[in-house]
């Protein structure tokens, strides 16, 4: 991948699209089915030359790019912190991801095997979701610290949503992995908060 802050913007996005969603499923019990799905897409392009490519275009990651920059162009007092803290949580789970080795052979290998049910189930089928919110019960949530999703228990206690949530923190992390590769690192976020912005307005002016 280029070492772009395109490229960058476009992966944090990803990032930040997916937290959004946690947030919204575990606050509201629903979210946008176009902008889930987009997300959940980018688990199964595994070899793509544009980062824009992992979520279908641009368009597909076009809620994260509006999240992102809402939480980058935002007083501190303004953000949604619920977004920001899953985000920043993602991160630090991929980079502790990446020093695993096994681990990640072992979700690379279940999502081959989660793909191929897809010939049977439509991408957004309860199966699919159940499958992958399994691979990160068997995975990732082994790792600490855990990432603790805050909302409305009614919401989070409900199976369906305990999986999707699941399979966007996924998503999530994998959107991390493509910024890490892409040269993301936290420095960016602390420092760079205003490249970002300045990105991401770029970036939906095309859309």
């Amino acid at each position: 991948m280029q070492h772009t802050k395109r490229e960058q913007t476009i992966a944090l996005a990803g990032v930040f699209q997916a937290a959004s969603l946690v947030e919204q499923i575990a606050t509201k019990g629903m979210a946008n089915s176009a902008i889930i799905e987009a997300s959940i897409e980018s688990l199964f392009r595994f070899d793509v030359d544009k980062t824009e490519n992992v979520f279908g275009n641009l368009a597909g990651v076009s809620s994260g790019l509006r999240v992102l920059c809402e939480q980058a162009g935002a007083l501190k007092n303004g953000r949604n912190l619920e977004v920001t803290q899953y985000a920043i949580s993602m991160i630090a789970l991929e980079k502790k991801l990446s020093a695993n080795p096994e681990m990640l052979d072992q979700i690379s290998k279940g999502l081959e095997e989660i793909q191929k049910s897809l010939d049977f189930f439509s991408l957004m089928h309860e199966n699919v979701f159940a499958k992958i919110g399994g691979l990160y019960k068997d995975t990732i949530s082994t790792l600490q610290p855990k990432i603790v999703v805050q909302g409305e228990r009614t919401y989070l206690s409900n199976e369906s949503n305990a999986n999707k949530v699941r399979a966007l923190l996924l998503a999530g992390i994998r959107a991390a992995v493509l910024w890490r590769q892409c040269g993301g690192s936290r420095w960016h976020i602390l420092l760079g908060r205003k490249k970002y912005l300045n990105e991401c307005k770029a970036l939906l002016a095309e859309l």
